[in-house]
Parts: structure tokens; C-alpha cells; sequence
């Protein structure tokens, strides 16, 4: 056992090509992530520490809205003591959503399963999450005791904001800072309905993906900083999650860039602030092995 502090990377993504096709990943400007990984090729890269913390664990999240899927993440959980958790995907609109659930729960690696997600960024209906087919559906992940990882654009924050309202019990955590326009340069709006979803105590949010919505080659820190201002000032860190969103980062400079650029941006956060955005929050929220140090 080492005695470095764990750092928990509280969003990344696994696939393997030969076994599930990733239709996204056939979109322009994919082609650098267009093959296979896994939990080794995160092992190999993820080299650089931050804040003095080495990668101990982490949160799979699902890809495509597939239960198949789900099952092979919670397998692979199973078998690789680096995931602590999973995020998965179950057709929330459907009548058999408790039962599915349950199912996940008996799988292989169901101890895993610790939240919900479903691509919402991908839905035109401004009141998806409102619909009471999907409200019904969160009640039934609400009612297992998991959570709601909530993927959204700017544009869809106020049906969001309602789902907070309407399920206060639903502990739910907002991905990529629900993908601020970094490379417009213009967060006022983003801003004003981030600070709004922030005064619901049960959401947290991962400090995830903001490279990959600036200009992938050009980004620096500085670019960065004004998110993280307004995350810092909305959540607290106490309410905030470090994620990698690798292997996807690897499109604007890969994971030690990315850990480079947090470690530039906790520098002047205290020892308990800094421990809770790289470990403590995602461990508090996704009910993680609370092992206090990298292996």
C-alpha cells in the first residue's frame, strides 16, 4: 500500500470495438479515439499525479443507450479493482424500468451500479425530463437508492432546474458543467442557469469536458479559469468532482494536460478543498470504497 493520496477520476469511458460498435464515434473530427480502451490504456497514460494524488479509482459511464452495455461495465468492474462505480443506462420511459434496474442489481458486478444516464444533449424536446413517463422512471432510480447523472447543453438547463424542483430526494450530479461555451468566449447565460441549478442542495456537479468544448489544439489554463471561477463560487468544492472524460479528452491533449490544468487551477485552494474536488465529493456522492490511498 502506497501512502499517496488517492485522486478519484469521477468520469471516464470504456469501449471495445469488436464487441460494441460506438456509432458517434463515425462523426468528423473522431478519428484519434476511433478504436478500443480500456481500464490498462487509462493505467498507461493517466501518469501525472495532482496536488500530490495519484489515480486510485474511478467512475465508468456509459456511452450508448444500451443495457447490454451496462452489463459489460458492471462485468468490468468486477474484474478491475481501478473501477469503483459505474454509471449505466436504462430506458427510463419504459413501464419496466424498476424491473431492469433490479436485473443490474443482480448482474455480474451489480454492487457496482451506482447512477443512472441517459444522453438527454441528444433530445430536441425542451421538456424531455419532464415527461411523466421519465419522471416515473427517476422516481423508480431515485427509489433504489441510485443517482441521475444529468447530461445537458446550455439550452436545456431550465428543464433541469425543474427536475431538481420537482425530485429534491434525487441526488443528482451535472456532467461536464453541463458544456459552458468556452471557445465562444461568451458563459453569461450559461452562468446565470448554472448558479440557478446550483441552489438545489442534492446537485453536484463534475468539473469535467471543458477542453473539449474550447479550441482543441489552442487551449491554456487561462481559457479554463472563468469556469471554474463560477464553479468554485456556485457549488463550493464540497459539491464539486474532478473527471477526465478520457478517452474523449485525448481530442484536445489527453488526461496529463487535463490534470495539469486542474492541478494550475486548485492552487490556491486549502488542503480540505483540493481533497474534496479530487476525491472526497465523488467518493460521498457515487458511494465509493473509501480506500484512502492510490495502490
Amino acid at each position: 500500500m502506497s501512502d499517496v493520496p488517492r485522486l478519484v477520476d469521477a468520469h471516464h469511458h470504456v469501449w471495445d470495438l469488436t464487441r460494441r460498435p460506438q456509432p458517434w464515434l463515425d462523426e468528423p473530427g473522431h478519428e484519434s479515439i476511433r478504436r478500443s480502451f480500456g481500464p490498462d490504456d487509462l493505467r498507461a497514460c493517466a501518469t501525472r499525479p495532482i496536488a500530490g494524488r495519484r489515480l486510485g479509482s474511478t467512475v465508468a459511464v456509459q456511452c450508448v443507450p444500451s443495457v447490454p452495455e451496462t452489463r459489460e461495465l458492471l462485468a468490468l468492474a468486477a474484474d478491475d479493482p481501478l473501477i469503483g462505480g459505474v454509471v449505466g443506462w436504462a430506458d427510463l420511459t419504459s413501464s419496466a424500468i424498476g424491473d431492469v434496474l433490479d436485473e443490474l442489481r443482480a448482474a455480474p458486478g451489480d454492487a457496482f451500479l451506482r447512477a443512472v444516464r441517459h444522453l438527454v444533449q441528444g433530445e430536441s424536446d425542451p421538456a424531455w425530463l419532464q415527461h411523466p413517463a421519465v419522471e416515473r422512471g427517476l422516481r423508480a432510480v431515485s427509489a433504489r437508492g441510485l443517482r441521475y447523472d444529468v447530461l445537458i447543453r446550455k439550452h436545456q438547463f431550465p428543464q433541469v432546474i425543474r427536475l431538481a424542483e420537482r425530485l429534491p430526494d434525487l441526488p443528482l450530479v451535472l456532467d461536464h458543467a453541463g458544456k459552458p461555451p468556452v471557445a465562444a468566449r461568451d458563459l453569461a447565460d450559461w452562468e446565470q442557469r448554472l448558479r440557478a441549478l446550483a441552489r438545489h442542495p442534492q446537485v453536484t456537479c463534475k468539473v469535467s469536458g471543458p477542453v473539449t468544448e474550447a479550441h482543441h489544439a489552442a487551449w491554456t489554463t487561462a481559457d479554463i479559469r472563468p469556469v471554474w471561477d463560477v464553479l468554485l463560487s456556485a457549488f463550493g468544492p464540497d459539491r464539486l468532482m474532478f473527471g477526465s472524460d478520457w478517452p474523449v479528452c485525448v481530442l484536445a491533449g489527453g488526461w496529463n494536460r487535463w490534470a495539469a490544468a486542474i492541478e494550475d487551477l486548485l492552487h490556491d485552494c486549502s488542503a480540505h478543498e483540493t481533497a474534496a474536488v479530487l476525491a472526497d465529493t465523488a467518493t460521498a456522492f457515487y458511494g465509493l470504497e473509501p480506500t484512502p490511498y492510490a495502490t
